[in-house]
């Protein structure tokens, strides 16, 4: 896969992104990264990648022309799939981010900064429009580090074991289970026995369990579209009885 970011800060894209698990995949060439500078394909002297908008709102908003001239550039002959990191967009989630990850197309994110970009631009791309939650930021430079950082980890040979994601929070459409290190007994708490028994069964159940009830407990929504077996939803049933009392945890549910 190769990545192709477009910003007004690629220094800050690079910087993350060259690091940790993410910057050793790179290294390795299980992915391609590559973040342009919008202001090189400005069209004036001043380099000028911004204007007022067409209405009474306040602020700046990027010009169309710098980004298309990026963008032609860039992909060339490519036809990559083109993502523009805005607060308008879906919420982006685990199952996009598998989406994405083995869908075979290379990518190119728009970071928009200032009050956004001009539309026609996006139009034109043909993008989607894809957000990191109900909030606003001041660039998408963070939220397009998320977006490539949750999608190169998925990649094969990222992570040593497929087991390294499978397990987290939201990859089964539950919250991960309470993870332990050593010592076995820090601060008079120690590890779960069951954790310190040797018995892969009995190990595995617990998992399961106690991503059901941090599920429950904390993301109660979550539960009515995970995947769930019977003895799931056994054990939920034992769940809403241990916690009747606690209605505070669970609203609605």
């Amino acid at each position: 896969m190769r990545i192709d970011i477009a910003t007004l800060f690629p220094e800050i894209c690079e910087t993350y992104l060259g690091q940790s698990i993410v910057g050793r995949a790179r290294n390795k060439g299980v992915f391609e990264l590559y973040c342009h500078q919008i202001r090189d394909y400005a069209f004036d002297k001043h380099h000028r990648v911004d204007d007022t908008p067409y209405s009474e709102r306040q602020g700046m908003l990027l010009l169309a022309e710098p980004i298309w001239q990026c963008y032609k550039a860039v992909v060339g002959e490519r036809r990559p799939h083109v993502i523009y990191m805005s607060p308008r967009g879906k919420t982006l989630n685990q199952q996009r981010l598998k989406e994405l990850a083995s869908a075979g197309e290379d990518l190119f994110i728009l970071c928009g900064h200032y009050e956004g970009v001009d539309q026609r631009v996006l139009d034109k791309l043909e993008a989607e429009e894809i957000s990191v939650g109900d909030y606003v930021l001041t660039g998408g430079e963070l939220p397009a580090m998320i977006l490539a950082d949750g999608v190169v980890r998925l990649l094969d040979g990222t992570l040593s074991q497929e087991d390294c994601f499978m397990d987290e929070s939201h990859y089964s459409g539950l919250l991960e289970y309470p993870q332990y290190t050593k010592p076995q007994i820090w601060q008079d708490m120690p590890v779960p026995d069951i954790l310190v028994s040797g018995h892969h069964a009995n190990i595995m159940k617990w998992r399961r369990e106690k991503s059901l009830e941090e599920t429950y407990l904390k993301r109660p929504e979550l539960l009515e579209t995970a995947p769930l077996t019977d003895a799931d939803r056994a054990y939920l049933s034992e769940l809403r009885a241990r916690y009747e009392d606690m209605p505070e945890f669970f609203n609605n549910k």
